[in-house]
């Protein structure tokens, strides 16, 4: 916010925990869940205007952020390249519900309900807080293993004995670590 102590201008924000809409950055767990299925690096995929339509009915036709259609791209190029279509076409190969689920498993709570989301959300068509997608993104620097955030280690008195202590570190596996 522009000033944390001044409630008139939206003040005393938490932005790690306020919802906020997360752009391109669920695109890898997307081509994750893809990876983990039957897509590789390797696969092609047609980066040319498609129209896909929403629940509601409606033509719904992503564009690049440079307005351009690439044709047939590698994934780790589309990947690499943060290009939309692909992304989407990758999200509608994979299925909106899994990646939700899959995002869930990585510490991201906001996807409940996946029914309510449609294709746009591997382009930040949900919302996330911030605390909750640095988890995720450290599962993939952990090996696919979830990492649960810990923002104290220990707690000790005036005396400087621990009165209670906390252990991080990565747990269960979530995606392989091939594909992490």
């Amino acid at each position: 916010s522009p000033d944390y102590f001044d409630a008139s201008k939206a003040g005393a924000v938490n932005s790690t925990l306020a919802l906020r809409q997360p752009g391109s950055s669920l695109k890898p767990f997307t081509y994750a869940l893809a990876f983990e299925r039957d897509y590789t690096p390797a696969t092609m995929i047609l980066d040319v205007r498609t129209s896909f339509m929403t629940k509601e009915g409606n033509a719904y036709v992503p564009k690049n952020y440079d307005l351009a259609y690439h044709g047939p791209v590698l994934a780790r190029e589309a990947l690499g390249s943060s290009f939309n279509l692909p992304a989407v076409k990758v999200l509608d190969h994979v299925g909106v519900e899994p990646l939700a689920e899959l995002t869930s498993q990585l510490g991201i709570t906001t996807f409940a309900g996946a029914d309510r989301y449609g294709l746009s959300l591997t382009l930040g068509g949900g919302e996330v807080r911030l605390l909750e997608l640095t988890t995720a993104y450290a599962a993939l620097a952990a090996g696919g293993r979830r990492v649960e955030p810990l923002a104290i280690s220990y707690v000790a008195d005036s005396q400087g004995n621990v009165l209670r202590r906390w252990a991080g570190g990565p747990s269960g596996q979530v995606i392989s670590p091939q594909v992490a």
